[in-house]
C-alpha cells in the first residue's frame, strides 16, 4: 500500500512540474431537439426514391463432384466391404445449390450491377424488382473477377436507375445507407458512417480501394447499394470481416467509381483491357524510408523481361513517385491506377533513383495478354492461372515455402475438368521440370507430347496427365 501511494504522489509532483496544456472542449454545449413534437427526423426522403434500384438476386449453379478422386476412395478395400462394391456408383455425381444476392439497376433498360462472386458459374439467374412478384430471367454480360464486379442484364422497360455519385469526395463520417436482400429477407435498409477510406491488403480481391462502413452487411447484401444522404450510389456492398459469419460492423463497398468504370467496360466490350507494366512492387517500411528521399510510393522488387517497364529503363530499386502527376502513394495505388488505364497508352512515370527524381514514358502492355497463359493455350484449355505474389499468397493463405503456378478457377466442362485439376490445386512440376512463375510453366508445356503435371493439392502432390 505504501507503495502505492508513492508512486501516485510521485506522479502527482511530475505532472505539475511539466504544467501540461490539457485541452478541453467548453461545457455549454446544446442539445438539439425537434422545435416541435410533430417533427420525426427521418432519412426516407434519401432513400425513398433509390431503394427501387435495387433488385434481388436469385442463382443456381451446378457443382460437379471430383469422380476421379471419389473411385480411388471408394475403391479401397476398407470401404468395398463396409459399404458394398456398388456404394460408389450410388454417390452423386453432381449436385444444384442455390444462393441469393442483390443488383444494382444502372440503366432504364435492364442493366444490372452485382457482385461476381454472385453470379459465377451460374446455371441460371433470376432477378425480382422490389415490390414486384414477376421474375425475369438475367443474361450474364460480363464478369470481372479481379474487382468482384459483373454486369447482368434483364428484358424490361422503364426501369429506375441508381445515380451515381463521385466517390473520391466521400469522407470519413458521411453518413450512408446500405440497400440490399439480407438473408433473403427481401428487401432492407442500414445506416452507419463511412469508416475508413481506401481500404487495401483485406485480400478478397486482386484490386482493392474499398469504403469501409459500419452500416450493417450481412449475406444476401452481396451486390447491393451503399447510398449517401442524399441518395446517390457511393459503392457496391461487398463483403464483410467476421470471424463468426455474422455482422460485426466491419463491412466493405466498391467505390461508385471504380465499378462505373468497370460496368461500362462489361456493357461495350464484355471484358476489361488492363494496364500492364511488367514490375513487381512493395510498400517503403520504416527501414526503407531512412534510405529514400520520399517517404511514400512504390518500390519496385522485380522488371519482366521485355516488359513496358524494362523498354522505358526502370530498374529494381527504383521509387514511383506518380503517374501522369498523380501521386502515388503506395504500391495498392500504383496497382490500381496503371490497372485503370488502356493498354497502349503511354504514361509518364516520375521516380527517385539515387536520390535523384527522375521521369520516363512507358507504353503499357495489355495485363491479360501478358499474363494468362491459361488463356492463351488449349494445351490445358479451361485453366485460369495465377501467380503466387504476396497477395495471392495472403488471399488464399499459401505459405511461403510453397513454389509454383496457383489454378484460380476451372471452367466447367473444360477439357482441365475432365483431366481433374480443381481450383485451388498448385502446378508445382511438368514431367521433371519443377515450376515457379508462368514462364517455367510456358517452356515446359511448349510440345503436344503427352505430360505428367504434378499439383500440389492440400499439401498432398497429385499427378494428373495431359495429352
Amino acid at each position: 500500500m505504501k507503495k502505492t501511494i508513492l508512486i501516485s504522489t510521485i506522479t502527482a509532483i511530475t505532472l505539475i512540474a511539466g504544467s501540461i496544456d490539457i485541452q478541453t472542449m467548453p461545457d455549454n454545449a446544446k442539445r438539439v431537439y425537434p422545435s416541435s413534437k410533430s417533427v420525426i427526423l427521418s432519412y426516407n426522403n434519401a432513400i425513398k426514391e433509390v431503394k427501387h434500384s435495387v433488385v434481388n438476386i436469385a442463382t443456381t449453379k451446378t457443382i460437379k463432384q471430383n469422380n476421379k478422386q471419389l473411385n480411388q476412395m471408394f475403391n479401397h478395400p476398407f470401404f468395398k466391404d463396409f459399404f458394398g462394391h456398388n456404394f460408389q456408383y450410388m454417390m452423386p455425381r453432381e449436385r444444384k445449390t442455390n444462393s441469393l444476392g442483390s443488383g444494382v439497376i444502372i440503366s432504364k433498360d435492364g442493366y444490372i450491377l452485382t457482385n461476381n462472386h454472385v453470379v459465377e458459374d451460374a446455371d441460371e439467374v433470376i432477378v425480382t424488382l422490389i415490390g414486384n412478384s414477376k421474375e425475369y430471367k438475367a443474361k450474364i454480360i460480363g464478369t470481372d473477377p479481379k474487382t468482384d464486379l459483373a454486369v447482368i442484364k434483364i428484358d424490361a422497360k422503364n426501369l429506375k436507375p441508381a445515380k451515381f455519385g463521385n466517390s473520391d469526395n466521400l469522407l470519413e463520417g458521411d453518413i450512408v445507407f446500405a440497400i440490399g436482400n439480407p438473408f433473403g429477407v427481401g428487401e432492407s435498409i442500414t445506416q452507419g458512417i463511412v469508416s475508413a477510406l481506401n481500404k487495401s491488403g483485406i485480400g478478397l480481391n486482386q484490386y482493392e480501394n474499398f469504403i469501409q462502413t459500419d452500416a450493417s452487411i450481412n449475406p444476401g447484401n452481396s451486390g447491393g447499394a451503399l447510398v449517401d444522404s442524399r441518395g446517390a450510389l457511393i459503392g457496391i456492398n461487398s463483403a464483410i470481416l467476421s470471424r463468426s459469419g455474422g455482422n460485426n460492423g466491419i463491412g466493405f463497398a466498391i467505390p461508385s467509381n471504380m465499378a462505373k468504370r468497370v460496368a461500362t467496360a462489361l456493357i461495350e466490350k464484355g471484358k476489361i483491357d488492363r494496364g500492364y507494366l511488367g514490375v513487381s512492387i512493395t510498400d517503403l517500411n520504416s527501414d526503407l524510408k531512412q534510405v529514400y528521399k520520399n517517404k511514400y510510393g512504390a518500390l519496385i522488387l522485380n522488371i519482366e523481361k521485355d516488359s513496358p517497364a524494362q523498354k522505358a529503363g526502370l530498374k529494381r530499386g527504383d521509387l514511383i513517385l506518380e503517374v501522369n502527376g498523380k501521386k502515388v502513394k503506395d504500391a495498392n495505388e500504383l496497382k490500381n491506377t496503371i490497372g485503370s488505364i488502356k493498354p497502349g497508352k503511354s504514361v509518364k512515370i516520375k521516380y527517385e533513383r539515387n536520390a535523384k527524381e527522375r521521369v520516363t514514358n512507358v507504353v503499357l502492355a495489355n495485363l491479360d495478354k501478358s499474363l494468362n497463359y491459361g488463356e492463351n493455350t488449349e494445351y490445358i484449355d479451361g485453366l485460369e492461372l495465377e501467380e503466387l505474389t504476396t497477395l495471392t499468397r495472403k488471399k488464399y493463405q499459401i505459405p511461403a515455402h510453397i513454389k509454383g503456378v496457383l489454378i484460380s478457377k476451372v471452367k466447367p466442362n473444360s477439357k482441365a475438368q475432365k483431366i481433374g485439376f480443381l481450383a485451388g490445386d498448385i502446378i508445382v512440376q511438368v514431367d521433371q521440370t519443377s515450376i515457379e512463375n508462368f514462364e517455367d510453366l510456358q517452356n515446359a508445356l511448349k510440345n503436344r507430347k503427352p505430360k505428367v503435371v504434378f499439383v500440389n493439392r492440400n499439401g498432398y502432390h497429385i499427378p494428373l496427365v495431359i495429352k
